[in-house]
């Protein structure tokens, strides 16, 4: 007997914002592959294939093509695009354990919010409206303000990845003698820090907020009858 369900599968992997999906992976591993012999086109792919997270999003909505799938595929993209570039400054900098623990930061506090979302049987890690922290729902409530903190953190590291000259740089150094050579590089550093320092503190706000939803239904379990 045929699969019924076949055709169905096929027609969601092909849905236009999973197609985008499907570029951007294939941008990231080009842009990936000549990060060190072509800075500059690095930096175009990545920062184009992170301007296509918003776009899919948009054809998910205009299409009706919201999908389980995409929403996934979106996520884990993001996820691991920013761990590669973190991975790579962690390289270029010193001390290179700051990029690391952003890395880990990053990543622990989006596992957790997924997990915490669906023991909360929530459709989107995104619905904090419970929350009582303003800045948590501030962040996940108003589209533009975490759009603005997830470019500028993303920003802020090409920025870094370009300035960096040699391995073994220190941050510090090259950020401040960057600053004093251009003010409008100065300005677009002191704006995409503002917006990644945010995030940042969005990012452990989510750590402390999902691992007590966690502990929560834990205890909840244990005192039912």
């Amino acid at each position: 007997m045929a699969d019924k369900s076949r055709p169905r599968k096929l027609s969601v992997y092909l849905y236009i914002p999973n197609i985008i999906g499907y570029i951007r992976v294939l941008m990231n591993c080009i842009a990936f592959a000549l990060c060190f012999s072509n800075k500059k086109l690095f930096s175009i792919l990545y920062f184009i294939s992170f301007v296509c997270d918003g776009l899919d999003g948009w054809c998910a909505r205009k299409f009706n093509q919201v999908s389980t799938f995409g929403a996934v595929l979106d996520m884990v993209t993001d996820r691991i695009s920013t761990a590669c570039l973190l991975v790579i400054l962690s390289q270029v900098y010193k001390p290179g354990l700051i990029f690391l623990s952003l890395l880990a930061l990053d990543i622990a506090s989006h596992w957790l919010q997924m997990y915490s979302t669906f023991l909360l049987g929530k459709a989107s890690h995104k619905d904090v409206k419970d929350s009582t922290n303003w800045l948590f729902k501030a962040y996940y409530g108003n589209r533009m303000f975490m759009a603005y903190c997830c470019v500028a953190c993303e920003v802020l590291y090409i920025i870094l990845f370009l300035l960096a000259e040699n391995q073994n740089e220190n941050m510090m150094d090259v950020l401040m003698n960057s600053a004093k050579q251009s003010s409008l590089l100065s300005f677009l550093l002191a704006l995409s820090l503002f917006g990644w320092a945010i995030k940042q503190a969005v990012n452990i706000i989510q750590v402390k907020t999902a691992a007590d939803v966690c502990v929560l239904y834990d205890i909840n379990r244990k005192q039912r009858p």
